[in-house]
């Protein structure tokens, strides 16, 4: 029965992805609406269907492709497979668990690499946005992978180890774990990892510099550390982020941003980001992530000793690792709830930082700004609400439009 419920679960949620594909689809209209004229002209207009057709029958054929694997691996035994594999090369159940793991997501990763290819040399080729070569993408993807191995392997001996020294407790130390490393990655992740992929040098000295200067001052935010990284090397789109905190913290400009905006719709960007940062959405952010960690660890704590789940994937012997997988598709449908519950708060977040913005500089900087990276980006500016709900971390851009206009006539 648990089986056929894991199957279940993964048929259901493929279904429901290509459901929400198919709302989006529908409610896109072939005549340039009165909503975004102004916004896009017919040309970009037709444009940006057409790239929204492709992404979707894209996106659906690589769900496809990942769905028949999935249900391979479920109906062939194939997680029974790969756990005798990674047994016969040794007893210790940390080892095993990474040989596990590993084969699991080297050979998932190799098989998807076509997906990876097309969408980036013939998708994002096609519609102008691609900069990358052969050479980044494979340098790319074997940096990818160290950092995998590193990084997540790292993480998985730990908290595999914690499981097998406390088994009911081992949660409250995964949890410390995760949170430790989600501090750590706020502080240290442009610093450390963006450099292995591209390269970031000091804004320097200007009309720009001095602009994103005196709005931090009005805004009462002291910033010394900003950043212009060459995303141009992989794309056209532009953007820009915030990273760290107290000290640590770091404004980042993708050089894109830079070439297609004003100085004073760069300043706007940047008003907002640091609204994230004045609003306290960094730290709330992590706070609920860690929350939603904690319930999950104790779920898994409680769940993944039962033999069942280990039987369910066809395994001969229970072992944290399969137990892992078997709860992690059970475990979905709740995984799915506090996702629509992060998008709406990231959502709501976003529209505070639009209004921080708003009172620190003028509204209407970040709302061309927003139309600008929005017509280059070649975006759907009418996705379905459902699509929205479940999907967007960020508000479409006709309601922030309208939430900064309302702003601006205050």
């Amino acid at each position: 029965m648990l089986f056929y419920v894991i199957v279940f679960l993964v048929i259901t949620s493929f279904l429901f992805e290509a459901f929400l594909e198919y709302l989006n689809s529908k409610i896109r209209s072939a005549e340039l609406p009165d909503e975004l004229t102004g916004i896009y002209d017919e040309d970009k207009y037709r444009k940006s269907i057409e790239y929204e057709k492709v992404k979707q029958r894209f996106t659906l054929l690589s769900g496809m492709f990942s769905l028949i694997l999935v249900l391979a691996m479920l109906f062939l035994g194939g997680f029974a497979v790969v756990d005798e594999i990674s047994r016969y090369y040794s007893s210790n159940p940390v080892i095993i668990a990474l040989l596990f793991f590993g084969i699991i997501m080297f050979a998932a990763d190799i098989l998807h690499i076509p997906f990876d290819w097309y969408g980036t040399f013939v998708i994002e080729e096609r519609f102008g946005f691609n900069k990358s070569t052969p050479f980044i993408f494979f340098t790319d993807k074997i940096k990818g992978w160290l950092l995998g191995i590193i990084i997540g392997g790292g993480l998985l001996a730990l908290i595999t180890w914690f499981y097998y020294q406390t088994t009911n407790w081992f949660w409250v130390y995964a949890l410390l774990l995760v949170s430790a490393f989600m501090v750590f990655m706020n502080l240290f992740y442009s610093s450390l990892i963006v450099p292995l992929f591209n390269k970031q040098t000091p804004l320097e000295d200007g009309e720009l510099r001095d602009s994103i200067s005196s709005m931090s001052r009005h805004a009462g935010f002291r910033l010394d550390d900003i950043f212009v990284i060459d995303g141009s090397k992989r794309s056209t789109k532009a953007n820009a982020y915030f990273a760290g905190l107290g000290r640590k913290k770091r404004i980042v400009l993708f050089d894109t941003l830079i070439s297609d905006l004003s100085v004073s719709e760069i300043v706007g960007v940047l008003a907002h980001e640091i609204g994230h940062y004045k609003k306290k959405h960094i730290i709330s952010g992590m706070i609920v992530s860690v929350i939603i960690t904690a319930i999950t660890l104790y779920l898994l704590s409680v769940m993944v000793s039962n033999p069942e789940l280990s039987s369910a994937l066809g395994a001969s012997q229970a072992s944290f690792h399969v137990g892992l997988v078997a709860f992690g598709i059970l475990y979905s449908p709740v995984s799915a709830i506090f996702g629509l519950f992060t998008n709406w708060l990231s959502r709501k977040n976003e529209f505070e930082a639009d209004r921080f913005a708003a009172e620190h500089h003028h509204p209407e900087y970040l709302a061309e700004a927003l139309k600008k990276l929005s017509v280059k980006n070649l975006s759907n500016l009418q996705p379905h609400p459902l699509y929205v709900f479940v999907h967007y971390s960020h508000p479409p851009l006709l309601k922030r439009l309208d939430a900064l206009k309302k702003l601006d006539h205050k």
